[in-house]
Formats: C-alpha cells, sequence, structure tokens
C-alpha cells in the first residue's frame, strides 16, 4: 500500500489527529475547549505541512484513490488542497526558484528589493492558490485535479461550518488558515536573501536532528532541490554526496521548531 515504510509512522499519526478532530466535532461543545485544542495544537499541526510537501512530490500511496483521500485530510489540516503544490511548488517553484521573476514563492518584490519576512508570508499565502492556478494552465490535467478537489474540500468545510459553527471555525477553517500561513513562513529562510544562479548557493539547510524528525528531512534542502523527485528519508544520503558544494555558511545546526 505505501510506496515507502518510512511514510507509515508519519501518516499514522496525522490520521491520529484527524480522529480527534473529528471527535471533537461532534462529542465537545465547549467553546474553551475547542479554542484550547486549537491553540495547544498549532505549532504540531504546524508540521504536517511538512508531510503534506513530500506527499506532493512523492506520492504517499501506491493507490491514486488512497492518495486523494489523504490529501482531503491534509488539506483540513494545512489549507493546502490536492494538486495546488504539486503545481505552486512542485512545477513551479522548484524549477523556477533561481529566477525572481517567475518564483511562485519569490521573495523579492517587483523593485527588486527583498522582502520581508511577514510580507513574504502573507505574499505567498495570499497568492498560493491563484499562482498555483496560473502554473496549471501548462498542466490542464493537473489542474482540473486542483479545481474539483479544492471545491470540494470548500463545499465540505461549508458543510462543517454550517452543521456546528464553532466547532468547524476550531477544528477546521483556522486551521486551514493557519497552516497556510506557518508554510509560506517557515519556506522564507529557505532562500531569502540568495540571490544566485549556482543551485548549490541557492538553499538553506538545517541538518539539526531534531528538525529533519518532524519535518522529514526538509533540513537537507539543497539535496531536496538538487534532487526534488528523492524521497525524504532519501535525503541526508544524498547531502553527503553533494555538501562539499555546499558553502558552510548555508549550513546550521540549530533546531527552528
Amino acid at each position: 500500500m505505501f510506496k515507502f515504510p518510512e511514510d507509515r509512522f508519519p501518516v499514522s499519526i496525522i490520521l491520529v489527529f484527524t480522529c480527534v478532530d473529528f471527535c471533537l466535532y461532534f462529542l465537545s461543545e465547549s467553546i474553551w475547549v475547542l479554542a484550547t485544542y486549537w491553540f495547544v495544537l498549532i505549532i504540531p499541526k504546524g508540521k504536517i505541512c511538512a508531510w503534506n510537501h513530500h506527499h506532493q512530490h512523492t506520492p504517499t500511496f501506491k493507490s491514486k484513490p488512497m492518495n486523494r483521500l489523504l490529501e482531503s485530510f491534509y488539506a483540513l489540516h494545512t489549507g493546502v488542497t490536492t494538486n495546488l503544490w504539486l503545481l505552486h511548488h512542485v512545477l513551479g517553484h522548484h524549477l523556477n526558484y533561481l529566477d525572481q521573476t517567475t518564483d511562485e514563492s519569490r521573495w523579492k518584490r517587483n523593485s527588486g528589493e527583498n522582502m520581508g519576512e511577514l510580507e513574504y508570508t502573507f505574499n505567498v499565502a495570499g497568492t498560493a492558490y491563484y499562482r498555483g492556478y496560473q502554473a496549471g494552465k501548462a498542466h490542464p490535467r493537473i489542474q482540473k485535479e486542483f479545481l474539483t478537489f479544492s471545491a470540494l474540500t470548500f463545499l465540505i468545510v461549508a458543510a462543517l461550518v454550517a452543521y456546528n459553527p464553532i466547532a468547524g471555525l476550531f477544528l477546521f477553517v483556522l486551521p486551514m488558515i493557519i497552516g497556510l500561513l506557518l508554510t509560506s513562513w517557515a519556506t522564507y529562510d529557505h532562500h531569502a536573501g540568495l540571490d544566485t544562479d549556482n543551485e548549490f548557493e541557492a538553499s538553506r539547510n538545517n541538518l539539526h536532528p531534531f528538525f529533519n524528525l518532524i519535518t522529514g528531512n526538509l533540513g537537507y534542502h539543497t539535496a531536496h532541490h538538487y534532487k526534488q523527485g528523492v524521497h525524504w528519508s532519501k535525503l541526508p544520503a544524498l547531502h553527503e554526496k553533494i555538501k562539499d558544494k555546499i558553502p558552510n555558511s548555508l549550513i546550521t545546526t540549530i533546531s527552528w521548531i
């Protein structure tokens, strides 16, 4: 069922979060319980964004229906629907990240000046669906799936909110909004300020074990851009092969939580 056995544990944890969400949705009527749960889980749930990212690069299951089902749960946690990151990130950012005039996650303003961290976060999050749609014009089949499953996701969320407004807000709407913002914010340090045509000098790397444990080796970012189709579990080995090409200034061991 799984393409890579390493995905079993993180996916199981994410599905537990989903089960807890729906249990609270149907069983809790306390706004304080729901608000506290949402607040306490902001950071832990934010890490789901990294695993959604990995799934867009290398689908988790061998079965397409299983992948679509998993993506529906990812969407409720992260605000990123089926194929959005495939278009925006895999077929967009990864091809364009060295060119700040076309990069879907660009960190430069139109004037050529660098954006600040907050400006970048809201810019990338606010334009994510539009830029994903634009990237989809070159990939009509993927774009159609993106539009279809996005519409389905938003209809489901609307129904959940209509049936139980407070629970729908704290368990689905706010996590989706915050998830998209956290995803955008987390990518700022990956490339911001690295104005170069050299792919080995265009990404920052974080080799802290805990950071990579909870993000699926996302800290090996140069390796990830070097061969974006490599499964997350193989990135440390790939990093070892290319680390002599990466400037030491772009490698840290500080745990960004």
